[in-house]
């Protein structure tokens, strides 16, 4: 029964004109503007090939993506190892098979080559009522730049239950990625998806996250390696209370392109939403792009939410693009707001600390480990947040060099 009804929903939402901007030069279509009306569809070919020139597209480097606009044949290009937490791995899922397709409907066209690319999907299950202290840890390897994998990860939190999920990705592959993450009324959970790649990996990746009532979601995306990088995470606040709380963190060198479209949907009655991502960026051509989408919807009363992105420019060549949106259908609400700022170094930070005696070298470092580090704090996993922070150094050391 469960397979008949996803079925009926993917045939409700194919569109045979599904992406209007790549066709507005030939049969007049108006370009969708708003991540709202973006139509979705599980067929690839609904989708057509981007050109470069679709809203969702432009700032992407598409031409390093064309691997992934067809299913990958041999599907071998990474590993996973479940390191903690295996006892919650639950069964595969197959296309159609509860809880997948529950929420997740592909909106580009590589999130529905990946939803079709995979047979068997990694499912997380997080019992009802059940605390886990530790993380579940699951390490995604890729075995080899000419690798290509689809995939499909549920992550499900059962009704008052409450976890921390961690996504690691290594190595370097072309990886097509679909994340559905259910947090089920009540529940606590946490996704942390990070990316450390080697520097000639492709990896993009639709995360698609519903919050039932009273329910709170932390999602963190964590981009410091790949060549390419694209991590779209949407986040719907479909329950009457619930919460949902995104974060960024991102270091781009020379020739990296690290991009997230955020997009939060406040949908049911006194929700809260919290948006904050922050990059840095150093080394010619280095880039980052960071499009915010929210949407307080007609019957989202007493909605409280703030949407925010900084960037920091450390040296000459490297680019951020930062674009905030903010879309009200209801006067009745709490709060909202939203703010984009990108520059260098703060000149009077830089002063305030040489004049107690601090060299220039130290305090630009204390400076860039200041500003990354409010990201890096909220993640609640001592080892994680030690890791990142030497990470950081890391790459400050080898920009000092």
């Amino acid at each position: 029964m469960a397979a008949q009804t996803t079925a009926s929903s993917e045939t409700q939402h194919t569109n045979a004109h599904i992406d209007p901007a790549a066709q507005v030069a030939d049969a007049g279509f108006v370009p969708v503007q708003t991540r709202s009306e973006r139509p979705r569809s599980f067929e690839p070919a609904d989708f057509g090939t981007p050109t470069g020139r679709e809203v969702n597209w432009k700032h992407t480097p598409v031409a390093q993506l064309t691997a992934m606009f067809t299913p990958a044949e041999q599907n071998d290009g990474v590993a996973y190892q479940v390191e903690s937490g295996e006892q919650y791995v639950a069964a595969s899922l197959a296309a159609g098979q509860s809880p997948r397709g529950e929420f997740f409907v592909p909106e580009d066209i590589i999130a529905a080559v990946a939803w079709q690319g995979t047979t068997d999907g990694m499912h997380v299950r997080i019992p009802r009522d059940e605390e886990v202290a530790d993380p579940v840890l699951v390490t995604i390897t890729g075995l080899g730049a000419d690798k290509r994998s689809d995939a499909h990860i549920v992550v499900e939190a059962l009704e008052n239950s409450s976890a921390t999920v961690v996504l690691r990705h290594v190595g370097s592959a072309q990886y097509a990625q679909n994340v559905e993450i259910i947090a089920r009324p009540g529940s606590r959970l946490t996704v942390i998806s990070v990316q450390r790649w080697d520097d000639d990996a492709v990896h993009a990746a639709s995360h698609q996250a519903r919050v039932d009532k009273d329910a709170l979601l932390k999602h963190f995306v964590i981009s410091f390696g790949g060549g390419v990088v694209r991590v779209n995470p949407n986040l719907e606040l479909a329950g009457t209370g619930s919460e949902g709380r995104m974060y960024g963190l991102s270091y781009a060198d020379a020739g990296q392109h690290l991009e997230s479209q955020v997009y939060l949907h406040h949908k049911g009655a006194n929700t809260t939403g919290d948006v904050l991502y922050k990059g840095a960026l150093q080394g010619e051509s280095a880039h980052s792009v960071w499009i915010g989408d929210v949407l307080i919807g007609a019957d989202a009363t007493g909605t409280d939410s703030y949407e925010a992105n900084r960037n920091l420019v450390l040296t000459e060549g490297a680019r951020a693009d930062s674009i905030p949106n903010l879309e009200i259908k209801t006067g009745d609400i709490q709060g909202a707001g939203h703010a984009s700022a990108t520059g260098r170094f703060d000149d009077e930070q830089l002063f305030y600390l040489q004049a107690r005696g601090i060299d220039e070298e130290e305090a630009r470092r204390l400076v860039v480990l200041g500003f990354l580090s409010d990201v890096v704090q909220r993640l609640g996993i001592p080892d994680l947040e030690t890791e990142l922070l030497a990470a950081i150094e890391a790459e400050l050391a080898e920009a000092e060099a």
